[in-house]
């Protein structure tokens, strides 16, 4: 298949709004496609590359070559290219990087290079993500929309069953199940805005405290142990002592899902950039299990001794995982049976309701999962998981019967500039730099963010930023520390590549504050005053 093929579906996609229309000329192109190409083919697609890092950077990609007259360029050829390019390392690795980006980009039309230029960067944007690719996927290959999306969580790879669906048919998605060493798409969690809410969506339910280290997927076979992150990498090597922790499981084979956290020891959690830190260590470096060591803490069970467990009721999964696993490997948790909101209730005040029981005795209500929520909190968790009792384990989805909540934290900064926006957002000023109020008046930049920022907001800060520019760069713009914009975060952790030292996780613009002046925005003192305890 061509290149330009693909470059014209994805222009036409983006310019499509209906689902169905966007799905019809992905699906049209799918049906072109061999099926050796078809893991490729639908990977571009998504919005990725199967390479994953390239170690091209924007700079790189600004200043392309004269475009080729012919379409010509095959995927398979720009594959090899970017397989090439993940490859390059050692001296002088930056010039031979271009060199070959160079080289892949002068063979292509304008039309290819527009989209090679926005798949690399990571700013395709023609709304072709996993979820309508598995659409359109289903629709070339006449197969069930839900067959192929459990086939993609359970094979871990959408080019994968895109090969097989599209080579022999529907018939080859039963190959795909859950196997002991083939990590599985994690299930995800969606939002709530507080606890109350979580449990007025869903009822009889399981609190957990939602650990803030890093998501790791545990396969057991024998006394062979395999884990992997949330992505698929695989961790193995890097987590001895989970390893070790893994086999004190009472079973010969199983799949958990769990968390990998640093603590210290007082028993609270060190800060996240730690773990992920420790967890991205190499065990070359010396000392680097021992100096900070790493714990787990498993919340599902998804596979033992050769049954699936997949699509059982989460409380039976649990059930399984306590017979199993020991309790100093279980994330803690309660299950509650929630009282009806006061204020859902109408008329007078009813008589107190005989408190819900169990075989076990008194079930905890609304008051019991509050207290339970802010003694996570207070012993240092990133908040709670809430998670419905009778649902099976849907990998791969971000389902409504998981409800994360967690404290929202927001700072008032100040705008300190803007960097022109790449793929979709090109000609708008996008990434806005961020600063706090130091104690000589100055102002510390912390940190950047472009997450938050609607199309309106866009066009409103491309129109005024440019009219307090104090400098113009190729990048974009710096300003005048004069627009305050209220932002949400995650966290405070340590930076060394900014001046304060530290700097945001997950920032996301809220909204602009223009009734409040520079002067009163936030100071850095109050920034490093949201570390967490070192």
């Amino acid at each position: 298949m061509l290149l330009a093929d693909l470059a014209r579906t994805s222009l036409a996609v983006t310019a499509a709004s209906a689902r169905t229309r966007k799905v019809a000329l992905l699906a049209r192109l799918l049906r072109e496609t061999e099926p050796t190409e078809a893991p490729i083919v639908v990977t571009y697609l998504a919005g990725r590359l199967p390479q994953r890092r390239t170690g091209v950077g924007w700079r790189s990609l600004t200043d392309p070559p004269t475009p080729a007259a012919t379409a010509r360029l095959t995927v398979y050829e720009v594959h090899a290219a970017l397989d090439a390019l993940a490859t390059v390392a050692g001296r002088g690795a930056q010039a031979e990087r271009r060199r070959l980006l160079h080289e892949l980009l002068a063979a292509a039309t304008a039309e290819e290079q527009d989209f090679l230029i926005r798949l690399i960067g990571g700013e395709l944007r023609q709304g072709a993500l996993d979820a309508l690719a598995v659409e359109a996927l289903a629709a070339a290959a006449e197969a069930s929309p839900e067959a192929v999306r459990r086939a993609v969580m359970l094979g871990g790879s959408l080019g994968a069953v895109a090969r097989a669906l599209l080579g022999r048919g529907p018939e080859a998605l039963a190959e795909f199940r859950l196997e002991v060493g083939r990590p599985v798409l994690p299930m995800l969690a969606r939002s709530a805005k507080d606890v109350d809410e979580a449990l007025d969506r869903l009822g009889a339910c399981a609190l957990e405290e939602k650990l803030d280290g890093v998501r790791v997927q545990a396969h057991r076979s024998g006394r062979d142990v395999r884990l992997y992150s949330r992505t698929l990498e695989e961790l193995t090597d890097r987590l001895p002592e989970v390893v070790a922790a893994v086999r004190e499981v009472d079973a010969e084979s199983a799949v958990l899902d769990g968390e990998a956290i640093a603590l210290g020891q007082d028993g609270r959690p060190r800060p996240f950039q730690e773990t992920s830190a420790r967890i991205g260590a190499r065990l070359d470096i010396p000392g680097a299990s021992e100096s900070l060591p790493i714990s787990v803490a498993f919340f599902d069970l998804l596979y033992v001794d050769g049954r699936d467990l997949l699509d059982l009721p989460a409380r039976q999964r649990q059930s399984q995982l306590e017979r199993v696993v020991p309790a100093t490997l279980r994330v803690r948790r309660t299950e509650v049976v929630p009282e009806p909101a006061a204020e859902a209730r109408p008329g007078p005040e009813p008589a107190a309701e005989p408190v819900p029981t169990d075989e076990a005795g008194p079930v905890p209500g609304r008051a019991e999962a509050r207290e339970f929520a802010a003694a996570a909190l207070a012993g240092g968790q990133e908040g709670v998981l809430v998670k419905s009792l009778d649902t099976p384990y849907s990998a791969g989805r971000r389902g409504a019967t998981w409800l994360k909540v967690k404290p929202v934290r927001t700072l008032d900064l100040v705008v300190l500039g803007a960097e022109w926006g790449h793929g979709r957002r090109t000609g708008t000023l996008s990434n806005l730099h961020l600063g706090a109020r130091a104690a000589d008046g100055s102002y510390a930049m912390l940190g950047k963010t472009f997450k938050g920022l609607t199309d309106a907001l866009l066009a409103w800060q491309t129109e005024r930023l440019p009219r307090i520019a104090v400098r113009h760069e190729p990048w974009g713009v710096v300003v005048r520390p004069e627009l305050v914009v209220e932002v949400a975060y995650d966290g405070v952790q340590r930076s060394s590549r900014y001046p304060a030292g530290v700097t945001l996780r997950f920032a996301r613009v809220v909204r602009y504050r223009e009734d409040k002046p520079a002067a009163e925005a936030d100071t850095v003192d109050a920034v490093l005053a949201a570390l967490p305890p070192s």
